[in-house]
């Protein structure tokens, strides 16, 4: 059985990783796909948990040797998932859950298409994502200024994905999202559809 890949997107704030921890009793075991950056470090974030954190010169070795099955450029810092995990552990047959943004949805969706569902995940207005902002207290507001023009042109790109869920309260949203996640596992990519129509026509 191969793996299936589930892509989350939405705003600095939306309550991506909140929704994940949440539902993690509902959606079985799955591998979460930790992006590499050059961003350093937020205050409690360590190494190998939350990111890879690398220099930029490691970051653009990397890149020139091909290792990266998505990368961008946001708020000045590379971010990117490294190719190797994410296919072990398709080949173990998991789910993968990605926490990217709107263009590493595009170019996952490129590269994978096959094993991607997607769903984008938004508070259900801007002025609540601010206010969620200011409440967290882990940026300056300069960079909260940054993040929320930022969703400005993410929420232009909602219907780019497979699904939205509107994180209104965490119990509705986890909830979805855990329906979601185990919809994933079920879809097929082509390789698969081939071969139920061979076994089907040969039996």
């Amino acid at each position: 059985m191969n793996g299936a890949i589930l892509v989350l997107s939405g705003p600095s704030g939306a309550g991506k990783s909140t929704i994940i921890n949440h539902a993690n009793d509902k959606i079985g075991s799955y591998y979460f796909s930790i992006s590499t950056t050059t961003r350093p470090p937020r205050e409690g974030e360590v190494h190998g948990v939350d990111y890879y954190f690398v220099s930029h010169a490691e970051f653009e070795e990397d890149i020139k040797a091909g290792a990266f099955l998505e990368y961008a450029t946001v708020h000045g810092n590379y971010y990117g998932t490294s190719l190797k995990p994410v296919n072990d552990a398709l080949d173990e047959g998991k789910l993968v859950i990605f926490d990217i943004d709107v263009q590493g949805h595009r170019l996952v969706r490129a590269k994978m298409g096959d094993y991607v569902t997607s769903a984008f995940i938004t508070p259900p207005t801007l002025s609540e994502l601010e206010s969620r902002l200011y409440a967290r207290s882990t940026d300056k507001g300069d960079v909260i200024k940054k993040r929320v023009e930022n969703a400005k042109d993410e929420i232009r790109a909602i219907s780019e994905f497979d699904f939205v869920i509107i994180n209104d309260t965490v119990e509705t949203a986890s909830n979805q999202f855990a329906t979601i996640a185990n919809a994933a596992r079920l879809k097929q990519n082509q390789e698969e559809l081939d071969n139920l129509i061979h076994h089907w026509l040969d039996n």
